[in-house]
């Protein structure tokens, strides 16, 4: 499964330091390995299109192709780069774009999806020119989802979950914005256990194989910041259950959050798959003196503001929870299961 998705770019290959890297969702320099980045360079191809951007040369139909906003792709290549899966294409002789596999991934089951997406996204649509931050980044993160869900969907992988025939398969899209608790809920209904977060929210999608009694769940968990939530819904595909996630201890982003739910019914083509939102950070605001008194008064809150009662195109269900404490958190199960 992809892992990893990188991009440098710079008009001088030869000096690692003038090279702009990206890469999503981890650092591929975290630990400061420039020797990763020249390897994957002078060990992606020997061709015309890599011999021209390390010598600096540019054919004229390469220029002719950037003047009409196309750009050249080169096949991509293999390579296993200090123990790492690479997979790796040069762009316009100017850039090379790297996937990076689990282990025991053949990166030519990928190969068709990758250059497909590639021509499409750089010369059937709106052209990314590489040249702003985030524009980059956002060109990262939707490569990488739709490869992620072409692996999830189309390659064979048996690996992380043992299948039984009787087993209820169902596809979870987990979103919200930011900071409301999304991957400490996957990684609690998938390990039991909570990490107590203190460090800035996720910026990685993430896909949980989770396996239980009476059925199989995978769990398309979505970062939740502003910067990428236009890429929430490149995985909605063939899901069975939206989640959506809100922290009922943060008011002062009720209005935001209430905004992005309503973004998504409105302009999504996803009526009729049912909805739970869950009311998450419970622990924050329920004082044991006043049991459930609390919860009773604030659920009709949120029920009020949000405008829970206008949604008319779809199942839905509303549950408090703590994923820090568990509260509720096997109701939730449950009607995962029986919302199917």
């Amino acid at each position: 499964m992809l892992s990893n998705i990188f991009l440098l770019k710079g008009k001088n290959f030869h000096d690692l330091n003038s090279l702009d890297i990206f890469s999503y969702p981890d650092d591929i320099l975290k630990n400061g390995n420039r020797d990763f980045v020249r390897k994957v360079i002078f060990g992606h191809d020997h061709g015309v299109i890599v011999e021209n951007y390390r010598t600096g040369n540019d054919s004229s139909n390469l220029k002719e192709k950037h003047e009409l906003n196309q750009f050249a792709l080169d096949c991509p290549v293999p390579q296993v780069i200090d123990g790492l899966n690479v997979y790796t294409s040069c762009i316009n002789s100017k850039m090379i774009i790297g996937l990076i596999f689990d282990k025991d991934d053949n990166p030519y089951d990928y190969k068709e999806i990758f250059e497909d997406l590639l021509n499409e996204m750089l010369n059937n649509e709106r052209c990314c020119k590489f040249e702003d931050e985030i524009e980059t980044e956002n060109f990262l993160i939707t490569l990488f989802i739709d490869i992620r869900r072409y692996g999830d969907e189309f390659v064979e992988n048996t690996s992380e979950i043992s299948f039984k025939p009787t087993g209820i398969f169902i596809k979870v899209f987990l979103f919200g914005i930011d900071d409301v608790g999304k991957t400490s809920f996957a990684r609690r209904i998938k390990t039991g256990e909570f990490i107590n977060n203190s460090f800035t929210p996720t910026r990685k999608f993430n896909i949980e194989y989770i396996q239980k009694q009476n059925g199989y769940l995978a769990v398309w968990d979505m970062p939740g910041q502003r910067a990428f939530r236009e890429k929430w819904f490149k995985g909605i595909q063939d899901t069975n259950i939206i989640i959506y996630m809100i922290d009922v201890a943060n008011q002062l982003r009720f209005e935001e959050s209430k905004r992005e739910l309503w973004n998504f019914i409105n302009k999504h083509d996803s009526s009729g798959i049912p909805l739970i939102i869950l009311g998450n950070k419970t622990d924050l605001i329920k004082k044991p003196e006043e049991q459930d008194n609390t919860l009773i008064r604030t659920k009709q809150e949120i029920m009020d503001f949000f405008e829970l009662d206008r949604i008319n195109d779809r199942d839905y269900f509303f549950f408090f929870t703590s994923v820090k404490t568990n509260y509720n958190m096997n109701e939730v199960m449950n009607t995962l299961f029986n919302m199917v």
